[in-house]
This record gives structure tokens, sequence and C-alpha cells, in this order.
């Protein structure tokens, strides 16, 4: 009974390839009776050929787009849009088609849109209670599949939690190869001590996938594994574990016709880091407009207080180590520094009396929207420090540098959550790096409008900024 539905997998997947083709026909019948105003009961000559050209089109598509493939483990979402461009691309298909045969009668478009939804919908839901049955029926412990894991590092041992909560996926791990680590296992997972018991165990408990999730420094024990696993007729999985290896993040590329895994590809690209920056020019153009008397204010105040610029410019590293002038409202008396930059302390003597309430509040940040409409800074980021600042930590602090894979910005992770102002040890400045490789690695458009929420209601002010 356990594997009665894996022995008869052909026979499961013909009968859902079917009901797909039967779906598709149902749904096109049906638009045609609500759109097609012909005031005939009768299908036009025109919708009845596209109806059968997509259909037996649809016997080639769908399993281009990989829906008959195993899901189990996988996300449905992904499986919802493969299905979406499936249908799509046949009833396009089929306008074309319908288009050239038009001395047969007119092809409506209401009925091709409105075929084209009525499917997806049907076809989702129907996806829905098939893998609700499915998942159900795993639960139960049918349908279930036996797994050995090669290599218990993090990766292996993430893996098994996983199997072990969604237990709707199906997955039973059997086994485990540990190496020599004397790693306790709940019963009744068996431990491996050797690479060389794997085919024995794969029989023993009649194994129907091996997961590898051996380091990538383990060369020789994936080389050996090859030779081991060469005529085992099991499912293999290679699940790599590179998050030693891994710097930011990592994602899978195909380069050169090969697979390629980037070690320290920043979240905030791509699509999403365009739409970041349109919403950073869009919100600090808002902002110099709504704020620009606040603008003026500061600067008179700045010019009665004491003489000098009303900006302050220095250089800052930006984008991928790129150099650009930070600007801000100036706040100390005009001075020379050489080869170095004093970190202003508590009662420094060079502050201004405008300068320290800009200072409190953060006022003295504002010019850096202009920064962010040049497209230099983003409004959320890692806040740029000063040249010798990152020539003192880049030899002290791992992965300091990575901070310039992104935007620096105006307010940030480490600043929210209380890393602001004197960074006097190294201790400090750690915190504030962790703070922002965590943001690099875990952003977000919503965490950045959690961080400018946070920023305009809490953020002004801080004991640490002087």
């Amino acid at each position: 009974m356990v594997d009665l539905i894996a022995r008869n997998a052909t026979r499961l997947e013909s009968v859902v390839r079917f009901t797909d083709v039967l779906l598709l026909y149902v749904m096109g019948v049906i638009a045609d009776a609500i759109f097609f105003s012909s005031g005939s009961d009768v299908m036009s000559a025109t919708h009845t050929a596209v109806l059968y050209f997509c259909c037996t089109l649809a016997v080639i598509v769908f399993p281009q787009f990989a829906l008959y493939s195993s899901w189990r483990g996988r996300s449905l979402i992904l499986m919802a849009g493969n299905a979406l461009l499936a249908i799509l691309v046949v009833l396009l298909a089929g306008a074309v088609f319908g288009f050239m045969i038009r001395q047969l009668g007119e092809l409506s478009i209401n009925w091709l849109f409105a075929w084209f939804v009525f499917t997806l919908c049907g076809f989702l839901m129907y996806r829905w209670v098939l893998y609700g049955v499915l998942s159900g029926l795993r639960q139960c412990g049918i349908n279930s599949k036996r797994v050995i894991i090669v290599g218990y590092g993090s990766t292996g041992r993430e893996l098994h939690q996983r199997a072990r909560v969604q237990r709707w996926t199906g997955y039973q791990v059997v086994a485990a190869y540990t190496g020599d680590c004397s790693i306790a296992l709940d019963s009744p997972v068996e431990a491996l001590p050797a690479l060389d018991d794997i085919p024995a165990a794969v029989d023993r408990h009649q194994a129907h996938e091996v997961w590898i999730t051996l380091p990538l420094a383990e060369t020789d024990q994936l080389r050996r594994l090859q030779a081991l696993l060469g005529n085992t007729l099991v499912d293999l999985r290679w699940v790599p574990d590179i998050t030693a290896a891994s710097i930011l993040t990592h994602r899978t590329v195909e380069f050169l016709g090969m697979p390629v895994v980037e070690l320290n590809h920043p979240a905030s690209t791509g699509t999403p880091g365009i739409l970041k920056d349109i919403f950073d020019r869009v919100f600090a153009a808002l902002v110099l407009i709504l704020l620009s008397p606040l603008f003026i204010a500061i600067a008179l105040a700045i010019r009665i207080d004491s003489p000098g610029p009303i900006l302050f410019r220095q250089p800052r590293l930006g984008l991928n180590g790129q150099r650009f002038q930070v600007l801000k409202f100036r706040s100390m008396r005009v001075h020379q520094e050489v080869d170095r930059v004093t970190q202003a302390t508590r009662d420094d003597p060079r502050i201004t009396t405008v300068g320290r309430f800009l200072r409190r509040t953060s006022l003295d940040e504002l010019p850096q929207f202009l920064n962010v409409l040049m497209g230099d800074m983003s409004v959320v980021g890692p806040r740029p420090h000063a040249l010798p600042h990152n020539e003192l930590y880049k030899d002290k602090l791992a992965m300091y540098m990575q901070r310039h894979r992104v935007k620096p910005g105006i307010t940030g992770w480490a600043q929210i959550n209380g890393h602001r102002g004197e960074t006097d040890t190294d201790e400090k400045m750690a915190h504030r790096v962790q703070f922002d490789l965590y943001y690099i690695q875990h952003w977000s458009f919503w965490m950045d409008l959690k961080i400018i929420l946070w920023t305009a209601f809490k953020g002004w002010t801080s004991q640490n900024a002087y």
C-alpha cells in the first residue's frame, strides 16, 4: 500500500495529462458559450478549429514547462507560474492560428481571454486539490520516500530538520553518513561511519533517494562517492554545502552555458535593485521639496553661528568602492586634518552651537538626499565611513569591505538598532558591520520601509550622536 502510488506513477501521470487537456477543452467550450455572441448554440468554425489546435498543442507544450515532473518538496508558487506560462503559450499560438484561418469566421478576443482565465483558475484549483490529497497521503505514511543523507554538516542537518518538519513532502530520512564525527542521530535513523557503507544501506533500507551535502572541499570523497553510487538505481540529489564559502548571499546562475554559484551577490540587485533605485530618487525628490523651508532655516543658522561654508563635503566609498563626495550641513568650525579623520566625541570643542543641535537630531545628514538624487547613495543602506576608517578596519574586521557591495545609506539597519555615533572601539565597529551585513543578506523592500518608518519616528535622535 505504501508504494502503490509509486508503482503506478506512469499511469497516474497519464491520467493527469489527459485531465489537463480535457480541462483546457471544457473551459474553451464554457468561455465560448458565455462570451461569443453569435446567437447560435453551435461553436463557430474558427473557434472549433482553434480549440482543437490548442488541445493538440497542449499535449506537446505542457510537458516542456515541467508540469508533470515531481514537485515534491518544491515551490508550488513556481509550479503555478509555469502553468500560467504554459497556458499562455498555447493560447497565443491558438490566436495566431485563428488569425491565419479568419476566412472561416471571426475570432473573438473576449473568448480567448476568458478561456485563458477559466483554464488557469481551473488548472490551479485542480492542482491544489491533487497536491492536497497527495500531501495528506504522505502525512499518513503513504507514498513516502526513504532518503539517505551523505554529509551531516550544517546543510545536511538543515535538510534533515526540514524533512522532519515538512511531513507533507513525504521524505523519510533513514540513514546519514556522518564520517568520523560521533554525531548522535535520533532513532530510527542509522549512522553510517564510512562511505563504503552507503551502497549496502541503500539496499537495506530500500532507499529511493540519496542527498549529497558534502562540502565543496571534500573533492576526494565526492569522487569516491561517484564510484560507489555509479550503479545504484536511486535518485541522487547534490546539495553542496557552500555556507562556509558564501560571503554575502549565494545564487545559481547560468554562465557560459554552465551553472555557476555567485557567493557575494547582494539581494538588492537586478529588478529589485532597479525598483529600489527608483523609489530612492522619488523619495529623495519629495523630501527635498517638502523640507526646503527647513533647509533654508538651517543654512541661515549655520551662516550666522560661525564663518565657513554651509555644506561639508568629504570623500567616501560608494557602490563597489567608487568614491563620491558625501554632503552634510557643516556642524564643526573650519579646521584641517591631514591623513586622518578624528571622530567627534562628547563635548568636542570643534562642534559649533548650531552643529551640536544638528548632530543630536541628525539634521546634519539631510543634504545627503542630494546624494541619493544623484545616485551616489540610497535612502537605506550601510552608513559610509571616512576613508581612513576604511583603511583601518578592513584589515581588522573580516567582511568589512563587503559593506560596499551596495550603495551607502542615509539610515540603516545598524542605526535603528542603536549603533549610531562614535565607534571608538573595535567591538563597536564590529557590531555595526555585523548589522550592515545582515541587512545586505536579508534585504527586502519591506525591510527598507520598516527602517525608514522607524527612523522617521524614533531614529533621528540618539545619545550616542555628538
